[in-house]
């Protein structure tokens, strides 16, 4: 990079025009001087004034003053201009100190682009290489740029060998940046705990870390118990905490945790910052009160597009699409303009209560309204939006004229669509297809087994099941959770071990004999097993939603609303079943699959069948 001349300032500092006397006493003036503008940058083309000032001043060596320099380049995104003055081939480096080296690695540990993340570590390799001993403040700097990088954990060992090396593995701030790193990726989580259960004294920094980590990794049950425990041990969670818990909230359904944390702010009086309100906003929303969620949103003062989205897309999966495209338009009225994240919200509301011409306007405005190209995952919820509704030829040829190859996830959606809506042939076709493309993932081998089932192919069923155990392919098993007093409980489909509450299956049984009394007619068809009907039967007995909800109705009193939380999308058996079930027992229950909502009552769903 060339570094500014004295033409680009002349005129703009009038006293950079003539040379600077080198005296004591105008070099103490010159470093004020440049300190002051320095301060004082509000934009690149201010930055290079005072770095030709800084020049013509011979301050190039002047540690205090590069020091400040790095900072305000890296406060203006122009680490490149600090990188290439403090780094050039005739940079005096022997002179600088571990100030300006943990401003330079500081600077690059918080930038957006990985390149200059990556860059932290070689400058911290440069600070070594110059003689100059790291200290505590080194290494939570480095340490943050090891854990937003793609291997965080091994260059993050390296720096630990470093932090003990140089004796700041005691250090509580070295610590927790320490367990941030271990904890970002699965196959370290277990060392980043043991950092942690060592910690002789914590702070809510401490468990925010630990607890992040099993949230980013996807152990929400673990970030729960662990904040169980923070509460237990009396330490008082900050704004961070609190944010993280929201999110592993979301993820397994706990709605009575999340109103427990929307209280505890008010409380608190925790300050409600933004992104606070939008992670409450979207746990409210996730978890099923959707309608806690919108009147929260309308008291906010503040709302950014982030605020929008999570409203557009809470209303979307609980299959109230006129709702949400209604707040799409009010989004648009407020002057707020849509992003890519935001169309594919409003997508979604239209994919889930059967909008085809309202999806059909959307996509086509994204370009012509906004010059947002759609990407692959707006072309998905269109092509969701055909299927669903039974437009199997019109979907496929929305895929053939797709800009871009369709991904698995779209051919998948297809095959769907052709299993729902009596079109096996064409779906046997796209799933073969999709096989020789990707022969790694579970979905398309148990769609194509299920279609084999499905037209009584037996022996084709059981070779696609063969070749899939022959590769070390495993299918995902069912599996519901439920929220109740303050626990989570987890069923999984097919688990036996569950028999040992006698009460639950005692409970099938009775939900078995009423719900066939109000008329519930077992779909035998979603058990594609080659076995007799009786068996069949048997067999939809144990799936995880059903054990779910009969553990909730022994364990409430009537009346009681049921919250249920699957992994996989509802079958059609169990979908014709609770609403049955919620019209015996007088109950609503809600079940998050993991498409969309379903609210069943009075005998019926909420879904009208889109789902």
């Amino acid at each position: 990079m060339m570094l500014p001349s004295e033409k680009h300032v002349k005129g703009s500092l009038p006293f950079v025009s003539h040379a600077l006397p080198s005296t004591p006493s105008r070099g103490r003036a010159a470093e004020q001087t440049c300190l002051a503008l320095l301060q004082a940058c509000t934009s690149l083309r201010h930055l290079l004034q005072t770095t030709a000032f800084l020049l013509k001043s011979g301050l190039r060596s002047n540690p205090l003053v590069l020091t400040k320099f790095a900072a305000a380049s890296s406060s203006l995104d122009a680490l490149e201009v600090a990188t290439s003055l403090l780094f050039s081939p005739h940079a005096s480096t022997h002179l600088y100190d571990a100030f300006l080296f943990n401003t330079v690695i500081r600077s690059h540990a918080q930038s957006d682009r990985l390149g200059d993340r990556r860059l932290a570590i070689s400058y911290f390799s440069a600070m070594l290489r110059c003689r100059l001993l790291p200290n505590k403040f080194t290494f939570p700097f480095l340490l943050r740029a090891c854990a937003s990088l793609p291997e965080p954990t091994s260059v993050g060992a390296q720096v630990h060998a470093c932090v003990v090396k140089y004796g700041y593995s005691s250090d509580p701030y070295v610590r927790n940046t320490l367990i941030h790193v271990y904890s970002g990726a699965p196959s370290s989580l277990d060392f980043a705990r043991e950092l942690f259960d060592r910690m002789p004294k914590t702070s809510p920094v401490t468990w925010s870390a630990m607890i992040g980590g099993y949230v980013r990794s996807g152990f929400s049950h673990k970030a729960v118990a662990l904040f169980r425990e923070m509460q237990g041990r009396g330490i008082q969670p900050d704004e961070i905490t609190v944010i993280l818990v929201l999110s592993a909230c979301a993820d397994l359904g706990a709605l009575e945790l999340v109103r427990w944390l929307g209280s505890y702010v008010e409380r608190e009086n925790i300050p409600k910052a933004l992104p606070l309100c939008n992670a409450l906003l979207d746990a409210l929303a996730k978890c099923g009160d959707v309608d806690g969620a919108v009147a929260l949103f309308e008291r906010m003062h503040a709302k950014s597009i982030v605020s929008w989205t999570s409203v557009i897309d809470g209303l979307a999966l609980h299959g109230r699409g006129n709702e949400a495209v209604r707040v799409f338009e009010m989004m648009k009225g407020a002057g707020v303009v849509p992003d890519g994240v935001a169309f594919i919200s409003v997508l979604t509301a239209c994919c889930h209560s059967g909008m085809v011409e309202e999806g059909r306007r959307y996509f086509d405005s994204m370009k012509s309204d906004f010059g947002i190209e759609p990407q692959i995952e707006h072309y998905g919820c269109m092509v969701d939006l055909f299927s669903r509704v039974g437009m199997v030829e019109r979907a496929l040829e929305f895929v053939r004229t797709m800009p871009m190859e369709p991904n698995p996830v779209i051919w998948r959606m297809l095959i769907g669509a052709c299993r729902v809506h009596g079109r096996l042939e064409l779906g046997e076709r796209i799933a073969k297809n999709l096989l020789d493309k990707d022969p790694t993932h579970d979905s398309t081998y148990v769609v194509l087994s299920n279609l084999y089932a499905l037209r009584r192919q037996w022996q084709k069923k059981w070779e696609t099941r063969r070749a899939m155990s022959e590769r070390g392919i495993r299918k995902v098993p069912g599996c519901s959770s439920v929220e109740l007093n303050g626990e989570i409980y987890e069923f999984i489909a097919g688990d036996e071990s569950q028999l040992k509450d006698r009460g639950v299956y005692e409970m099938l049984e009775e939900i078995g004999r009423k719900t066939k009394l109000a008329g519930y007619v077992p779909t035998k068809t979603e058990v594609l097993l080659d076995i007799d009907e009786e068996d069949k039967e048997d067999a939809l007995h144990w799936h995880s939603e059903k054990l779910a909800v009969a553990f909730v109705l022994l364990k409430t009193p009537p009346g009681t609303r049921i919250r249920i939380v699957k992994n996989l999308r509802v079958c059609g058996d169990c979908h014709a079943a609770f609403k049955f079930i919620a019209k015996v027992y007088d109950r609503e229950i809600v079940v998050r699959d993991r498409n969309r909502f379903h609210c069943f009552e009075n005998g019926a769903c909420s879904c009208k069948d889109f789902w």
